[in-house]
């Protein structure tokens, strides 16, 4: 079986569809390691890509939320996105399956989730995106935590996500990443900890 990617341009688009399983769209395969050599990493990611990265600051509010994450990525007063995936905590490539909602008042949106949801936790990171091939390559820099490594393969129509965590795991190598820099958890989830210490 397929896992699935669902990616709404439309609030509400998902809602016709029923349950986010239900529909066919295509997929992607993620995985996230801890970077102990930023700048090695940047320069592996360029040379991959061929091209300097898009330097992109966000800032992610999660909701809380029953059988899936909710968060509100916010890039600027005018620009956002409110995001509900589903995704297994495991430390290894992953498939991912998402809903992404565009808004173009990302403070209303957040004023109105907080009162009726409630937050869960914050997290600001500063993202350098390379693409390679189908892969999106994030470097991030997280307030609080530091350096990160995060892979999404794309995977398009037809393509196995075996194929697909084969993509990630050789790209993966590339970065001499090892198996015990491996993440499993959100970056909410390590921010919570941390702060629990």
């Amino acid at each position: 079986h397929f896992c699935v990617q669902i990616q709404s341009r439309r609030a509400g688009t998902g809602a016709r569809h029923g349950p986010l399983s239900e529909i066919n769209m295509p997929s992607n395969i993620e995985i996230k390691a801890a970077l102990k050599n930023w700048d090695r990493a940047v320069t592996t990611a360029h040379r991959l890509s061929g091209k300097s990265p898009e330097v992109i600051h966000q800032q992610d509010i999660f909701f809380r939320s029953e059988g899936a994450r909710l968060k509100l990525r916010i890039f600027g007063p005018q620009q956002g996105e409110l995001i509900r995936y589903e995704r297994p905590d495991v430390a290894a490539a992953r498939c991912s399956r998402y809903l992404i909602a565009p808004t173009s008042d990302p403070q209303a949106l957040l004023e109105i989730l907080t009162k009726a949801l409630g937050t869960n936790g914050i997290v600001e990171k500063t993202r350098n995106l390379f693409l390679v091939g189908q892969t999106r390559v994030h470097l991030d820099r997280v307030e609080g935590l530091g350096d990160y490594l995060e892979l999404e393969v794309v995977l398009r129509p037809g393509q196995s996500e075996i194929e697909g965590k084969h993509i990630a795991e050789k790209l993966l190598s590339s970065f001499e990443v090892g198996e015990q820099d491996l993440i499993g958890e959100a970056y909410v989830d390590l921010l919570a900890k941390r702060s629990a210490i």
